[in-house]
Protein backbone atom coordinates (compact mmCIF):
# COMPACT_ATOMS: atom_id res chain seq x y z
CA UNK A 1 0.00 0.00 0.00
CA UNK A 2 2.56 2.42 1.01
CA UNK A 3 6.44 2.81 1.43
CA UNK A 4 5.76 4.93 4.87
CA UNK A 5 6.89 3.22 7.74
CA UNK A 6 4.31 1.59 10.01
CA UNK A 7 3.79 2.07 13.85
CA UNK A 8 2.20 0.36 16.46
CA UNK A 9 0.80 0.83 19.99
CA UNK A 10 4.21 -1.03 20.81
CA UNK A 11 6.54 1.12 18.83
CA UNK A 12 4.54 4.45 18.73
CA UNK A 13 6.71 6.32 21.83
CA UNK A 14 9.82 5.38 20.51
CA UNK A 15 9.23 5.99 16.97
CA UNK A 16 7.09 9.25 17.07
CA UNK A 17 6.60 10.86 20.70
CA UNK A 18 10.74 10.70 21.25
CA UNK A 19 11.85 11.63 18.17
CA UNK A 20 13.54 15.02 17.28
CA UNK A 21 12.59 14.89 13.87
CA UNK A 22 8.39 16.12 12.72
CA UNK A 23 5.84 13.38 12.55
CA UNK A 24 2.81 13.14 10.61
CA UNK A 25 1.02 10.09 11.70
CA UNK A 26 -1.38 8.99 9.42
CA UNK A 27 -4.56 7.36 11.62
CA UNK A 28 -6.14 5.14 8.64
CA UNK A 29 -7.93 1.67 7.87
CA UNK A 30 -8.11 -1.18 5.44
CA UNK A 31 -11.61 -0.28 4.61
CA UNK A 32 -11.56 3.52 4.50
CA UNK A 33 -11.56 4.45 0.82
CA UNK A 34 -10.48 8.36 1.76
CA UNK A 35 -7.43 6.55 3.92
CA UNK A 36 -6.66 4.54 0.37
CA UNK A 37 -7.37 7.88 -1.53
CA UNK A 38 -4.90 10.51 0.63
CA UNK A 39 -2.38 7.36 0.77
CA UNK A 40 -0.39 7.85 -2.60
CA UNK A 41 -0.56 11.73 -1.87
CA UNK A 42 0.67 11.65 1.88
CA UNK A 43 3.76 9.39 0.27
CA UNK A 44 4.42 11.89 -2.47
CA UNK A 45 4.82 14.18 0.18
CA UNK A 46 6.93 12.47 2.33
CA UNK A 47 9.29 11.91 -0.56
CA UNK A 48 9.58 15.35 -2.03
CA UNK A 49 10.07 16.83 1.89
CA UNK A 50 11.96 14.20 3.03
CA UNK A 51 14.07 16.55 4.85
CA UNK A 52 11.41 18.41 6.61
CA UNK A 53 8.69 16.08 7.89
CA UNK A 54 8.46 12.19 8.14
CA UNK A 55 5.17 10.51 7.78
CA UNK A 56 4.03 7.10 9.52
CA UNK A 57 0.90 5.43 9.21
CA UNK A 58 -1.29 3.49 12.39
CA UNK A 59 -3.71 1.27 11.35
CA UNK A 60 -6.59 2.13 14.09
CA UNK A 61 -8.17 -1.13 13.74
CA UNK A 62 -4.85 -3.17 14.49
CA UNK A 63 -3.62 -0.24 16.95
CA UNK A 64 -6.73 0.96 19.16
CA UNK A 65 -4.54 2.23 22.47
CA UNK A 66 -2.67 4.64 20.63
CA UNK A 67 -6.06 5.77 18.18
CA UNK A 68 -8.37 6.30 21.71
CA UNK A 69 -5.74 7.98 23.39
CA UNK A 70 -5.20 11.13 20.72
CA UNK A 71 -9.46 10.22 20.18
CA UNK A 72 -9.41 9.39 16.50
CA UNK A 73 -13.25 9.36 16.11
CA UNK A 74 -13.41 9.46 12.08
CA UNK A 75 -10.61 8.92 10.01
CA UNK A 76 -8.47 9.42 8.05
CA UNK A 77 -7.05 11.63 10.52
CA UNK A 78 -3.31 13.26 10.74
CA UNK A 79 -1.94 14.49 13.53
CA UNK A 80 1.36 16.22 12.89
CA UNK A 81 3.92 15.79 16.29
CA UNK A 82 6.75 17.73 17.24
CA UNK A 83 8.59 17.14 20.25
CA UNK A 84 6.29 14.59 21.44
CA UNK A 85 3.18 17.08 21.76
CA UNK A 86 0.29 17.35 18.63
CA UNK A 87 0.84 20.56 16.89
CA UNK A 88 -1.33 20.13 14.03
CA UNK A 89 -4.46 18.00 13.22
CA UNK A 90 -5.99 17.39 9.95
CA UNK A 91 -9.08 15.28 9.29
CA UNK A 92 -10.30 14.10 6.20
CA UNK A 93 -8.58 12.91 2.74
CA UNK A 94 -7.75 16.09 1.13
CA UNK A 95 -6.05 17.01 -2.86
CA UNK A 96 -2.37 17.70 -2.32
CA UNK A 97 -2.51 20.92 -2.51
CA UNK A 98 -4.17 21.00 0.39
CA UNK A 99 -2.58 19.14 2.48
CA UNK A 100 0.62 21.33 1.40
CA UNK A 101 -1.10 24.44 2.04
CA UNK A 102 -2.65 22.92 5.74
CA UNK A 103 1.69 21.86 6.27
CA UNK A 104 3.27 24.86 5.22
CA UNK A 105 4.53 25.75 8.69
CA UNK A 106 5.84 21.97 8.52
CA UNK A 107 7.39 21.88 5.09
CA UNK A 108 9.31 25.53 4.39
Amino acid sequence: MSNAKTVTDASFDADVINSEDTIMVDFWAEWCGPCRAVSPILDQIAEEHSDKIKIVKLNVDDNPQIAAKYQITSIPAMKVFRGGEVVKTIIGAKPKAALEHDLVDYLS
